[in-house]
């Protein structure tokens, strides 16, 4: 059985004062164990060793909780959530809140849908195109936030996302090295789509690793044309 070590997980969350539930360990370690099961027969994570995701996976999704400070019952949306990086780690440390994971590829479900079912936590999992979701009612402008995690370049990741975002509410974008030279690439899109006061946080994570977030405030209504269909996002971004 993998050993997992979660004190650099626990040392991060006291840190920053981030609260977590006592059983925190105890549900992450059942995650884990079956994310490298399930592993085996599709393709979740290139990262393998048990370590590396507690850094690179689980204390990277609690990272977002040091970005935003959810109220009980608002609602998040993890765009392209994959094996649930970071919007299940975030439905397992604030169960109090809303989270919808969104994905387009049906196999990943099955993952989740059998560790929503041990872990007895439940988020909606929602298997559908972005472009398509947001286009629904209710989806459209229904959430306080919406992130995404190493999903597109930001000038394309925030048409698929901004539709969701509530006035009021953000887009948060988990980026790598040149999050700055996306930030800059993507202003005109972020105004056309409704957003303003766009920031870029650096984050030190345990063992030299980083992760920038991409901050949106949504100030004004995502007009009705967006998003465009994937083709036309993809050939030719706002």
């Amino acid at each position: 059985m993998p050993h997992f070590n979660f004190n650099p997980f626990l040392e991060y969350a006291e840190k920053n004062n981030i609260q977590i539930p006592e059983n925190t360990v105890e549900i992450l370690t059942v995650y884990g164990n079956l994310l490298l099961e399930w592993n085996e027969k599709i393709n979740l994570t290139a990262i393998k060793e048990p370590d590396e995701i507690v850094i690179k996976h689980f204390i990277d999704s609690l990272s977002l909780l040091k970005i935003i400070d959810p109220k009980k019952g608002e609602r998040l949306i993890d765009v392209g959530t994959g094996a649930g990086f970071p919007g299940m780690v975030i439905k397992i440390l604030r169960p109090d809140l809303d989270v919808t994971l969104l994905d387009g590829h049906a196999k990943r479900f099955i993952f989740l849908e059998d560790l929503q079912n041990q872990l007895g936590i439940r988020a909606e999992n929602l298997h559908i195109r972005a472009e398509l979701a947001s286009k629904e009612l209710k989806y459209r402008e229904a959430f306080d936030y919406a992130t995404a995690r190493a999903v597109a370049r930001l000038n394309t990741l925030a048409e698929y996302c901004m539709p969701f975002v509530k006035k009021g509410g953000k887009f948060i974008a988990m980026k790598g090295p040149g999050a700055d030279e996306e930030l800059i690439e993507a202003k005109k899109s972020i105004s056309i789509l409704g957003g303003n006061n766009e920031k870029l946080i650096f984050e030190i994570l345990p063992q030299d690793n980083t992760r920038n977030f991409i901050v949106v405030e949504k100030n004004s209504s995502t007009h009705e044309k967006y998003p465009r269909a994937s083709a036309k996002i993809s050939k030719s971004p706002l």
